[in-house]
């Protein structure tokens, strides 16, 4: 489970870098359907964009530690689903968004209980069965 948490963490961190990085060079033309939005929310994408790019070098940082700190993991794990219940709201207030945004905020509701019951897989493995850290 140690290395399962370890690649999630990777690819979530890279899929994150990747994604901010469209968002700010790509300005409104990276939101499926505002390709004309504006230049308010052109602004806004491409400083959120800068943002998620930061939220993934968080996770790249998290995979590279040894272990994977599990209360890094959750505060991670939080900060998605706390986004993911944005979508809701927004789904509550202005109905439904592009379909690609709906199967995004599908996988964000998927992924964090993974996060949650992974957080600790890397601790306990360095722990080991006994509990102490370098005693396996």
């Amino acid at each position: 489970m140690a290395r399962a948490l370890r690649a999630l963490a990777w690819t979530t961190g890279v899929a994150c870098v990747a994604i901010g990085l469209f968002h700010v060079l790509g300005g409104n033309a990276s939101i499926p359907g505002e390709e004309d939005a504006g230049a308010t929310i052109d602004s806004l994408g491409r400083f959120f964009g800068a943002v998620f790019a930061g939220y993934g070098l968080a996770w790249i940082w998290a995979a590279r530690q040894a272990p994977i700190p599990a209360a890094v993991v959750r505060v991670l794990a939080g900060v998605f689903l706390l986004g993911a219940l944005g979508r809701v709201l927004s789904i509550a207030v202005e109905g439904w968004p592009h379909g690609f945004q709906t199967g995004l905020m599908v996988l964000e509701l998927a992924l964090t209980p993974v996060y949650f019951w992974l957080a600790e897989a890397d601790e306990k493995a360095v722990r080991g069965p006994s509990g102490v850290a370098g005693l396996r």
